[in-house]
């Protein structure tokens, strides 16, 4: 595809320059630090700014920055300009890359119950298990070894990705994708201690994926006792997330691989959780708030705050903080000097 080519169909809604006078041809994508003549790639910030100089890419999408629109027109390398360069860059990757999807069809070996429901234009896979009552929209893509329990309810275009299991009580929307290994609506943790023992508490409340929610390999999402579980639309679910019973997330999150949240969390919109972050029972996260990776949240954080540490608390103290631990070993050594000197006195 020429270069020319993929610049009018990235323009589309989109605020650029270009330089017209290189026109390539683009056989595909590659990072700035690995590409090879005929691919296209991107710069993004100061940090890859050296590589205009030194990559072999044939094109690049690059910042709105005249210094390196002028250097990759001195090498000959043909460029288009944006305002979020990774953001159009992920779009050129849509150009030459198609996620695999089997045309519509029925295997043979599924075991579809005759009350289910199912749209136009399903694929439904080789040993999957559709129980009573299931309903499923249409352009669904069901894949192999999936099982739903009775009564669930799957939205338009929805993928379901091989050896994910639905359970009962769950509303998934259109235009999710739920990755394998995956389990939504399983039963929460709840067990009540009991002279006997633990008694187990019954998890008979929903679950509920809005519109466009992805769910990563192997993450879960509990059904709770009463009420519902709820992820909001666009949300974005990293590998081996945990989503305790009765959370609610806001739209627009993303939360990245491992990270656990307990019951009652509520979460609000467009929250980022970096990896491995934790929160306890029933806090709430405001708006905007950032957590970055291994933070330990006990309690509720702010809209717009970003939080770090174990227990959390705000980044900027944590900064401070985390120089000051490492000045330990030499402070301990000062304090031992003044008490000696205060013994003395």
């Amino acid at each position: 595809m020429k270069f020319s080519e993929i610049a009018k169909k990235l323009e589309a809604g989109n605020s650029l320059m270009s330089n017209r006078d290189c026109n390539p041809e683009i056989i595909g994508v590659a990072a700035v630090d690995e590409a090879t003549p005929g691919t296209l790639s991107y710069i993004d910030g100061g940090k890859f700014a050296a590589f205009v100089e030194k990559t072999s890419a044939s094109a690049l999408i690059l910042p709105l920055n005249e210094v390196l629109q002028a250097q990759a027109s001195d090498r000959g390398i043909a460029w288009i300009a944006t305002s979020d360069p990774r953001l159009l860059f992920a779009q050129a990757i849509a150009l030459f890359y198609k996620p695999f999807r089997p045309a519509p069809e029925i295997h043979p070996s599924a075991v579809i119950h005759p009350s289910a429901k199912l749209g136009q234009q399903v694929y439904i896979g080789p040993r999957v298990m559709i129980h009573a009552g299931v309903k499923i929209g249409d352009g669904v893509c069901i894949h192999p070894n999936v099982v739903i329990y009775p009564e669930v309810e799957i939205g338009d275009r929805t993928v379901l990705h091989a050896s994910c299991t639905i359970h009962e009580r769950t509303r998934i929307g259109a235009d999710c994708v739920i990755h394998s290994g995956a389990v939504i609506g399983a039963e929460g943790f709840g067990f009540v201690p009991s002279p006997q023992g633990w008694y187990k508490m019954e998890q008979s409340g929903y679950t509920v994926l809005e519109d466009g929610v992805e769910v990563g390999c192997n993450s879960t999402v509990d059904r709770p006792a009463v009420g519902e579980t709820r992820i909001g639309q666009n949300t974005k679910l990293d590998n081996l997330v945990h989503i305790g019973h009765n959370g609610n997330l806001g739209s627009n999150c993303a939360l990245a691989g491992q990270v656990g949240l307990a019951g009652g969390v509520e979460v609000g919109n467009r929250v980022l959780l970096a990896g491995q972050v934790g929160i306890a029972n029933q806090a709430h996260i405001g708006d905007g708030a950032i957590a970055t990776a291994k933070a330990g949240i006990y309690s509720d954080v702010k809209a717009g705050a970003v939080v770090s540490g174990y227990p959390a608390i705000p980044h900027k103290v944590f900064l401070k903080a985390a120089a000051i631990y490492q000045r330990l070993p030499e402070m301990y050594q000062t304090l031992k000097k003044l008490q000696r000197r205060i013994q003395k006195l």
